[in-house]
């Protein structure tokens, strides 16, 4: 009895970890084991085949002379800036729409947090067409009589990337619309309603009382876009394919084409890495400032 006992105890002491063990294993090896040997890889010349030996930061060289690289950057920049502040602003506005306790909530909140659902690849082969000259919106408008409108932004390599970010921003708006009226829902009434009281307008008391005390949570969007906006792959594949040429490359495009096209994973995992850091720059200072204000 006595040795039935000590083994139920040790038991309920250790099934927790246990149970957890293999999760772990798992973790530790596909997620941190693989970016360790991409990083490793990212300091030796492997090309088609991985090689050991480590010779320094000349794949990063190479990188940073890539013109193709330059191009996948600036792109990363017009299309993450764009994206961020556009689902920024229009989930927002969404958001304040809702919080007006409308009678259709219900529906308007279902619609706008639809396209969330949605793979990125329905996403973009649904813009895709579209965007479509010859299928969409210009085509449609066309039969419509007006045969000077042209909206050929898809196959336009000035404009391209704009359409990626529409693609981007109908999708992930939503998401943010419910961030923000999560948000809006937890202020407390009693500030609002002495606000009405004092006969602030309704533009006042979002503009200068709601809004700001939801800072927490725009960081916390910007967080979640930011990691969107640098690993957005299956929509541009989906929606472009990184064309017309290279005019809508991403980072995460550039790494897939590096990696599995042309075979020089070398360079594949050199750009990995540094979109990694990026990645790194922007969530390890918000989580330290996250536990620092837990803590305090």
């Amino acid at each position: 009895m006595k040795g039935a006992s000590i083994m139920s105890e040790w038991l309920e002491r250790h099934i927790p970890k246990l149970v957890l063990a293999p999760s772990f294993a798992a973790i530790l090896l596909f997620v941190y084991g693989f970016i360790a040997w991409t990083g490793w890889v990212s300091l030796t010349r492997s090309r088609l085949l991985p090689k050991y030996d480590i010779v320094g930061f000349i794949q990063y060289d190479r990188l940073f002379q890539s013109p193709r690289w330059d191009t996948a950057l600036n792109n990363l920049y017009v299309f993450g800036g764009l994206f961020i502040v556009i689902s920024m602003a229009l989930g927002l506005l969404l958001a304040i729409l809702l919080d007006q306790k409308i009678r259709t909530e219900g529906v308007l909140r279902t619609i706008y947090l639809y396209p969330m659902a949605m793979s990125l690849i329905v996403t973009g082969t649904a813009w895709k067409w579209i965007l479509n000259p010859g299928l969409g919106v210009e085509h449609i408008i066309r039969g419509w009589g007006f045969e000077s409108f042209r909206f050929d932004w898809l196959v336009n390599p000035k404009f391209a990337i704009y359409t990626v970010v529409i693609a981007g921003v109908w999708q992930a708006s939503g998401f943010v619309m419910a961030l923000f009226l999560a948000g809006l829902r937890s202020v407390d009434e009693e500030i609002i309603k002495a606000a009405q009281v004092d006969g602030i307008p309704t533009a006042r008391i979002y503009s200068a009382i709601i809004i700001p005390s939801m800072a927490p949570i725009f960081l916390s969007a910007f967080i979640v876009l930011m990691h969107l906006a640098i690993k957005s792959f299956d929509l541009v594949i989906a929606l472009t394919g990184g064309g017309p040429g290279y005019a809508t490359d991403l980072p995460a495009t550039y790494m897939y084409a590096l990696a599995f096209s042309r075979g020089d994973i070398g360079q594949a995992a050199s750009s990995a890495m540094v979109m990694m850091a990026v990645v790194f720059a922007i969530v390890v200072p918000y989580l330290y400032s996250e536990l620092r204000t837990r803590n305090e």
